[in-house]
């Protein structure tokens, strides 16, 4: 390996110092991911490390930093050193590159031993359930967490965590485009285009700093409105009062459930779930094994649908198992956006339980539509968007607060109650 095919940034040295947590934040351009991939195979190269390289959602291995890694095993000349396999990156000397995504295989993230180096690209994106279940697991002697990430709102959890209120161990380092030597020309012109068009995208996309609220966010006003007025706290369970849950159902992708109390005119988040790939009996389960009094599992309209697995639908399934359930009103989305805002002034969540489903809240926004480039009026779907159909659900039931009609729904009580 020659000297000149291992050059780095020369912010990008801390690279090599022990630490437990590198953070490498910033904007686009500055060569955070390109200067990791060759720092880990130059270390893991020297010495036998075993390095888990995740993300939060990775659904096939074209999604995973590999053929960043791969294009620099190449360039620096490392090619009969390491094999490239399709799921794995060998070296000679035993060390090992592994690759998953963290939203969908925490057991499996849980399994892994002797990890010597986590790197979490693309980190904007992981939740707080993610790090709460990576960063223990990650224990072996001198273990470390890379972490690289283009920012997006102050309030996501990796920038929190790691940037607001980096945690004892930490190396944190703002890199941005000016800091790498080999900026192209190409990308050059691209950011002073953006910059004399849109001065604030600019400051995001190329300079690093968070944006106050996410373009085309659907509830940006609400949100801000509930950190301003004090309304996202440690908010209590009142073991007094009635629990109520509020679903999104999905499969691959996320079931998102809302727990919540009124008391007085308030209506307080206590507390917030998400998973998939999950039977609904695990959703059952996980609802039983917390110290809830509850009331109504306010269910979407396709729990109606039977299955073909069980031949029975979710919401006979939940009923079977003592639940006390409703359908909410099948309103159109707009029609339920609007009802969520009515809301979202009376609206308390807690900060630590809700914050997952309160950064999908501020990233939910409206897609982009293709031939006009302007926000459309519909939501983009995303892994954002099933917090925020379970949120909604939650402001239609309230209005459909009202004895049952159907025989299926076994609650003569509306949750307000």
């Amino acid at each position: 390996m020659t000297a000149h095919r291992a050059e780095f940034p020369e912010k990008l040295r801390f690279l090599f110092d022990a630490a437990r947590y590198k953070i490498l934040y910033g904007g686009r351009g500055g060569a955070k991911s390109w200067g990791v991939a060759r720092a880990l195979l130059v270390q893991a190269a020297a010495t036998p490390l075993r390095i888990l390289c995740a993300r939060e959602f990775q659904n096939s291995i074209a999604e995973s930093v590999h053929h960043l890694l791969q294009s620099q095993v190449v360039a620096m000349g490392l090619e009969s050193f390491y094999e490239v396999q399709n799921n794995v990156i060998l070296g000679r000397n035993g060390s090992e590159f592994l690759f998953a995504g963290l939203r969908n295989n925490i057991t499996r993230i849980k399994s892994f031993e002797g990890i010597d180096r986590v790197w979490v690209e693309e980190a904007q994106t992981v939740s707080k359930s993610s790090w709460d279940t990576l960063i223990p697991t990650i224990r072996r002697d001198r273990s470390e967490i890379w972490v690289t990430y283009n920012p997006e709102l102050e309030t996501d959890e990796t920038h929190r965590r790691f940037v607001i209120t980096p945690p004892a161990g930490a190396i944190v380092v703002k890199i941005n485009w000016n800091d790498n030597p080999w900026f192209p020309e190409t990308l050059r012109r691209e950011k002073d285009e953006l910059k004399a068009r849109d001065p604030d995208a600019y400051l995001n996309i190329w300079e690093g700093h968070c944006r106050v609220a996410l373009d085309g966010a659907v509830y940006a006003r609400e949100l801000r409105l509930a950190q301003e007025e004090g309304r996202i706290r440690s908010v209590p369970h009142d073991p007094a009062k009635q629990v109520h849950t509020f679903f999104d159902l999905g499969w691959a992708d996320n079931t998102s459930i809302w727990f919540a109390q009124t008391v007085g005119g308030e209506l307080r988040l206590i507390d917030y779930y998400s998973n998939n790939q999950m039977p609904i009996q695990h959703y059952i389960t996980l609802l039983q094994n917390k110290p809830y009094l509850y009331g109504t599992d306010w269910l979407p309209h396709d729990a109606r649908a039977k299955t073909l697995a069980t031949g029975r639908s979710v919401e006979e399934i939940m009923v079977a198992a003592g639940r006390k359930v409703r359908i909410v009103s099948n309103l159109s989305v707009t029609d339920g956006i609007n009802a969520a805002r009515t809301i979202f002034s009376r609206c308390y969540f807690d900060e630590t339980k809700c914050a997952e489903g309160l950064q999908s809240l501020r990233h939910y926004r409206f897609d982009v539509d293709a031939d006009t480039r302007q926000f459309s009026g519909r939501p983009l779907h995303d892994h954002h968007s099933h917090a925020a159909d379970a949120f909604r659900y939650l402001a239609v039931s309230s209005e459909d607060d009202k004895p049952a009609a159907s025989a299926r729904s076994i609650s003569m009580r509306g949750w307000r109650g």
